[in-house]
């Protein structure tokens, strides 16, 4: 039987996706159209620890919203499934990402929430060659730098670093190999 809880969430995630690109976007500015979609996430570094070898796993999903002129997505780690009351909130992220398309600028906008860290994040995205480049700066001064790199349909390889100020050498803090689900 249908609730009005869902009648009010069915609502509110048909006013919230869209089902393409906005016309107002080129397919040269495109930048983020191919991460619609799932994707499982093998986790190597988080918050600049190795752990690749706890095996920990993620998981991506993305859709075009805001009458397409957005790409919004879910970071989750560890899996929906493997989540538990008490799991250690510096490995616990489940956030979303806002990347909205700024014609004034030629260049997406991006936002990124993980509420478990209270970890908050904005930058500005732009494709450099063959991989997409983030660049911001925290409240700190501290520069952060976000790379999607080895892009394929199926694949890709995400890496984040930051850059204290005085510092002249990035510090790796995140880093992710994801694989397409659908």
């Amino acid at each position: 039987m249908k609730t009005a809880k869902d009648d009010r969430l069915t609502k509110f995630h048909t006013a919230l996706a869209a089902s393409g690109r906005s016309s107002e976007i080129s397919d040269a500015d495109d930048v983020y159209g191919w991460l619609v979609g799932s994707w499982e996430l093998d986790v190597r570094h988080y918050w600049a620890v190795d752990v690749s070898s706890q095996g920990i796993k993620g998981e991506v999903h993305a859709g075009r919203v805001l009458e397409g002129r957005a790409v919004q997505d879910v970071w989750i780690m560890p899996r929906r499934r493997e989540r538990s009351a008490s799991l250690d909130k510096n490995l616990n992220m489940y956030g979303t990402t806002l990347r909205v398309w700024d014609s004034s600028i030629r260049a997406w906008r991006i936002t990124w929430s993980n509420p478990p860290r209270e970890h908050f994040e904005e930058q500005i995205g732009r494709w450099n060659n063959d991989q997409i480049i983030q660049v911001g700066t925290r409240p700190d001064n501290t520069s952060t730098r976000w790379r999607f790199t080895e892009i394929t349909g199926e694949s890709f390889h995400w890496i984040g670093e930051s850059l204290a100020p005085g510092q002249v050498k990035w510090k790796l803090e995140g880093e992710f190999l994801a694989r397409r689900t659908t």
